[in-house]
């Protein structure tokens, strides 16, 4: 393993103190797998005070050190520093009780989550490797260090970060840990909103999210109540080859890996179950949907504290998810008056997401082929790449005229508005050029 030349600086600089020290968890894990470690994180037997006094004149940051992290900082690149330590019981279930430094770095090892989280390296020692942690990595496991439960009764938490972790690196659980998952996955409710938000928008990214969500879906339902009809329910309607929860998972897993279209097609037919209607035929109908499914969307990303942006963004994609992406005339997503209408009406970057949302909500159904819905994408696409290298007018920041033009006509107040939306139409819809002149000719003849 190569370490980086700082991360080598910096575990000599404690070894030549006296203090063992080695690269640990996470990009060790990364490392063996031959990807690039996001960030390097180390472990030494020296304690808060004494790594103080080795990275003397360093720039240091020392908000973690009451835990016995110091984060020392080279060229603008934070790297964390923790002391050996063990853990007292977790009575909250979440934080343990009490916190000891030690100066074996086996004790350690043997606090951590997972066996590939627990593995050390140092240039002089090489890989330490006391729970398989290697191993699971060759056979592709996500497995506990020490007793499942125990693990899991510490931090619920880490029931959804063994499901990430699986997701992320297309892993399988071992049998041990996955039979813990599904014993103790009630108790994620004892974990804050913010964490089990930013561990389920990882898995939902992962290579592998469609398989752990089929494989659980009862964790999922504990993390959001509103997918727990899901499983199982027959649609009943000739459109759809799967059930709801089916269709859902092809959904999330044909979509771009971007956390808030992953989340909008987690959530985009959550209001199936309550607004379904049955015809004569037997056959259901799911009409108001996507408004039912909406109201989900927006109660969901408020109970799991995602940030305003996303929360409007999320809630707005999935209200539209299946707007019709043709004119009422019937002519295509790619005629222009179309386009200029949706790009007035959500921007560029949320029609490029509806077209992608509705690619995977077609190739979730299962009534058609993901290389004929690639095809209407890009073709949508393409129409929708040459209409912007026009650099078209389709907002009124657009328009040669403003507010203060129709202002020194005479306009006042909400007619100023209307005026301006009017022009905007006209010129959308090819019936005035987008010419200051014209424009204002235009206008005169409303006053």
């Amino acid at each position: 393993m190569q370490l980086p030349v700082p991360v080598q600086d910096l575990i000599a600089r404690l070894r030549r103190a006296g203090f063992p020290a080695y690269a640990v968890g996470g990009c060790v894990r990364d490392a063996l797998l031959g990807l690039t470690p996001h960030d390097w994180d180390l472990c030494t037997a020296a304690s808060p005070e004494e790594m103080k006094r080795v990275f003397a004149g360093e720039r240091i940051a020392e908000t973690g050190l009451r835990h016995g992290t110091l984060t020392v900082i080279r060229d603008h690149v934070p790297y964390e520093i923790t002391a050996f330590r063990t853990e007292g019981p977790y009575s909250d279930h979440r934080h343990p009780d009490s916190v000891s430094f030690v100066t074996d770095v086996r004790e350690d090892l043997s606090r951590r989550d997972f066996t590939v989280n627990a593995m050390a390296w140092a240039p002089e020692e090489g890989l330490l490797d006391l729970f398989g942690g290697r191993e699971d990595l060759e056979r592709r496991i996500i497995r506990c260090v020490g007793v499942p439960e125990e693990r899991f009764e510490e931090d619920a938490l880490r029931i959804l970060r063994a499901l990430r972790f699986a997701s992320v690196y297309d892993f399988a659980l071992d049998p041990d840990t996955a039979r813990a998952v599904r014993a103790l996955y009630p108790t994620l409710d004892r974990v804050a909103a913010e964490r089990l938000r930013e561990e389920l928008l990882k898995l939902l990214c992962g290579r592998a999210a469609g398989r752990i969500l089929r494989e659980y879906p009862e964790v999922f339902s504990a993390v959001i109540p509103d997918l727990a009809p899901m499983a199982g329910y027959d649609q009943r309607n000739h459109h759809h080859r799967f059930d709801l929860w089916e269709h859902t998972v092809r959904a999330v897993e044909s979509s771009p890996p971007e956390p808030d279209l992953r989340l909008v097609m987690l959530l985009h037919d959550t209001g199936k179950p309550a607004s379904r209607t049955m015809d004569e035929r037997g056959e259901a109908h799911y009409r108001g949907h996507p408004k039912l499914s909406a109201e989900i969307a927006a109660r969901v990303t408020d109970n799991l504290r995602c940030d305003r942006a996303c929360q409007e963004r999320v809630t707005r994609l999935v209200l539209y998810h299946d707007i019709p992406l043709r004119n009422e005339d019937g002519s295509p997503a790619t005629d222009r008056r179309f386009l200029l209408r949706r790009l007035n009406q959500f921007g560029e970057k949320d029609l490029r997401a509806l077209f992608r949302i509705h690619r995977a909500d077609r190739i979730a159904t299962g009534i058609t082929s993901p290389e004929r819905e690639d095809a209407r994408m890009a073709q949508r696409m393409e129409a929708l790449d040459a209409l912007l290298r026009e650099r078209p007018c389709f907002t009124l920041r657009d328009l040669a005229v403003n507010g203060s033009d129709l202002t020194a006509l005479g306009f006042r107040g909400p007619a100023v508005g209307r005026a301006l939306s009017g022009l905007l139409n006209a010129v959308m819809e090819g019936r005035l050029p987008n010419e200051k002149e014209a424009l204002l000719d235009a206008v005169k003849k409303m006053s």
